[in-house]
């Protein structure tokens, strides 16, 4: 994460949060790190990418979706995705340290990016198909804000794409006249 975002985004680093898959006690790490969580009054904006299998964080096919941070042992598919982060084929990760869908879903705010055509019906599937713990991503559906950005080849796949735009285009409209009215006063 530092590496491929970090680094390329101006923030405070005391502000970046990512579970540590390196410590000794990982049931005692996981309840201080929703400990925290809690602390600082939640989650401001949960930023996300998609899996193709349709995971977010690591919650892969099957997880429920009302888990807590914990460790996750990865799909073949993910271990597979993230092989090209690592030098080694040993030093590939088979297990991580995760949010649980349910930490994510408390987020105040959810941004989901996906991009590519390999996360085209994955991405269908978690915007206009059924809630399911197959695709945890689908939990999204239920978040009272979420923002989904995603590209043309990622999105070419949705059946209510052009609904979409339409929204968008009308939320920008109706951001403009508030922000003109609160203006005008």
């Amino acid at each position: 994460m530092q590496k491929e975002f970090f680094k390329h985004i101006n923030i405070n680093p005391d502000h970046i949060h990512i579970p540590n898959g390196l410590v000794k006690d990982i049931e005692a790490f996981c309840r201080w790190y929703e400990e925290e969580i809690r602390k600082v009054g939640g989650i401001d904006l949960q930023l996300l990418g998609i899996g193709r299998d349709g995971h977010i964080g690591f919650n892969e096919p099957g997880s429920s979706l009302g888990s807590r941070t914990r460790i996750k042992t990865l799909d073949a598919e993910t271990i597979k995705d993230n092989a090209r982060f690592f030098k080694k084929k040993e030093g590939i990760p088979k297990f991580a340290i995760t949010m649980g869908v349910g930490t994510i879903m408390d987020a105040k705010c959810c941004l989901l990016l996906a991009s590519g055509s390999d996360k085209s019906k994955v991405l269908t599937k978690a915007i206009e198909g059924p809630i399911t713990a197959q695709v945890t991503a689908s939990i999204l559906q239920m978040h009272k804000d979420l923002l989904v950005i995603a590209d043309e080849k990622a999105s070419r796949d949705l059946k209510n794409k052009e609904y979409y735009q339409h929204i968008e285009e009308l939320t920008r409209e109706l951001k403009t006249l508030i922000i003109d009215e609160k203006g005008s006063r």
